[in-house]
């Protein structure tokens, strides 16, 4: 009896540091005999820091000045992919690389598991550091139902935001070279686009991030998400988004998605036929 009620103790104090699904989200890092462990770590590690570096812009760092803000976020964006070493922290971005053929099945699983064990962690982290502090607790993105019932508005939002954050990815990255800085020239560019697009497109947080919108969902409210617009605003929506861009980038540069050709393009390469020479007799 004495050793039930202790277990009983333990459990209670224990439940409060495991959010739900964060069980799962660690298990999952050991599929295939740990062969993309590297990549979990690398989702965790650069979701926990993309939080923290890009969210306490206009909380913690520039509360009084808009420009400050949008400097340290876009550090933030840099260095959480700098020191992170260079992870997707975005299901849709992944979602996206497995279409074109950059990843396998069991990576992209991996990678979108290890980023949301990186997002649940991070809320409660940082609600302590900020309490601790004496700092203005962060915040998230949240859909909204008020005269959005199915999240359709909001979704398209989203759907438009992340169809352009992944066309800017894929130029930044694939299309264009800045020579000898182009790392850094990129990841500035990158943050400059999200920044851009956050406050273009502001209705459902925004997140341009399935992940960011259901974790802080999760830690405001201690449970999985109820509502059907939630993940039709922010995991269809997105994953269509990223999908839609995709197809485009195809389209525009030629490949597969998944694994398949399209019957159009590609675009980018196309030179006329040159005439043949005439044969000298």
């Amino acid at each position: 009896m004495v050793f039930t009620s202790l277990l009983s103790s333990i459990y209670k104090q224990l439940v409060p540091l495991f959010p739900p699904g964060l069980v799962t989200c660690i298990a999952s890092a050991f599929i295939a005999d740990g062969k993309y462990l590297h990549a979990y770590r690398h989702e965790f590690v650069g979701t926990l820091l993309m939080i923290g570096l890009t969210f306490s812009p206009g909380k913690w760092i520039g509360a009084d000045s808009l420009a400050v803000a949008w400097i340290a976020h876009a550090a933030g964006v840099v260095a959480a992919d700098k020191i992170g070493g260079g992870p997707h922290v975005n299901p849709a971005v992944t979602v996206s690389m497995y279409a074109l053929g950059k990843c396998d099945y069991t990576e992209a699983y991996i990678r979108i598991m290890g980023a949301m064990a990186g997002g649940l962690v991070s809320f409660p982290l940082f609600k302590l550091l900020a309490e601790t502090l004496d700092l203005t607790p962060l915040g998230g993105p949240e859909f909204d139902s008020k005269d959005d019932e199915e999240g359709l508005i909001a979704g398209f939002s989203e759907l438009a935001a992340t169809l352009l954050l992944m066309i800017l990815i894929y130029a930044v990255n694939w299309e264009l070279n800045f020579g000898k800085y182009h790392y850094w020239v990129k990841q500035t560019l990158t943050a400059i686009g999200i920044r851009y697009l956050i406050e273009t497109f502001p209705t459902a947080g925004p997140a341009m991030n399935p992940m960011l919108g259901t974790v802080w969902y999760i830690f405001a409210y201690g449970e999985y998400p109820q509502h059907a617009g939630h993940y039709f605003t922010y995991w269809v929506a997105s994953c269509a988004g990223a999908l839609l861009a995709s197809c485009l980038y195809v389209v525009y540069a030629g490949g597969t998605i998944f694994g398949k050709t399209l019957p159009i393009g590609p675009i980018k390469g196309e030179e006329k036929a040159a005439p043949e020479s005439k044969k000298k007799k």
